[in-house]
């Protein structure tokens, strides 16, 4: 029966968890699909099961979501299922900003749109074609009038990022920040996961 550690996470953020566990981490990552992002209801229906079957084999399991649009149902469900733990905020921008420093961001311009780097990578599928825009680029003016600027999370010091998220931030007709983030809490929190199962070795 496998007994490793395992997250179950966004598919948005593999990437990143490959950054941060490195190759030779004890912890099993499974990956939900990313376009979970355009349709959070579903969010805790793909969990619930997965996790149960988890649970059942004895293991530990981390769920690398913030709430994500869920409206609390992901942390209703987390509380029937004690020592599972999630990332921590409402959604990846807050866990890779910060909490004060996203809070101070939105504080400074609520119309805010805000990428990761794999939003800016992922722009057109899950923005773009995610929103009907390609079919339908008239409703841009009219899904973003409240919007002002775009703000890129970097992750990654990539200059390539950067030009892509700068084209998104074009395309929507938007001004253009970019704010190097790291990994902020989402690395602590997928650190202590590691570190973890490494001391029940």
């Amino acid at each position: 029966m496998n007994r490793r550690p395992l997250i179950i996470a966004c598919g948005a953020l593999a990437g990143d968890l490959r950054a941060v566990l490195g190759p030779d981490s004890p912890v099993e990552v499974e990956y939900l699909p990313a376009n979970l992002h355009n349709r959070p209801e579903r969010i805790v229906p793909a969990l619930r099961a997965r996790l149960a079957a988890a649970l059942a084999e004895g293991r530990r399991v981390f769920v690398g979501y913030a709430d994500c649009g869920t409206g609390g149902a992901l942390d209703l469900l987390l509380g029937e299922l004690p020592g599972v733990d999630r990332l921590p905020g409402a959604h990846c921008y807050e866990f890779f900003a910060g909490s004060e420093r996203f809070a101070a961001m939105h504080d400074a311009e609520p119309g805010t749109f805000y990428l990761t780097d794999y939003l800016a990578r992922h722009f057109d599928a899950l923005v773009w074609h995610g929103l009907g825009l390609d079919r339908h680029p008239e409703l841009r003016d009219e899904y973003f009038r409240n919007y002002r600027r775009v703000v890129h999370l970097a992750q990654r010091d990539d200059d390539n990022i950067r030009r892509l998220a700068a084209a998104a931030a074009d395309r929507l007709g938007l001004d253009f920040e970019t704010h190097g983030t790291g990994y902020g809490a989402f690395a602590a929190a997928i650190e202590g996961i590691a570190a973890t199962s490494e001391c029940s070795t």
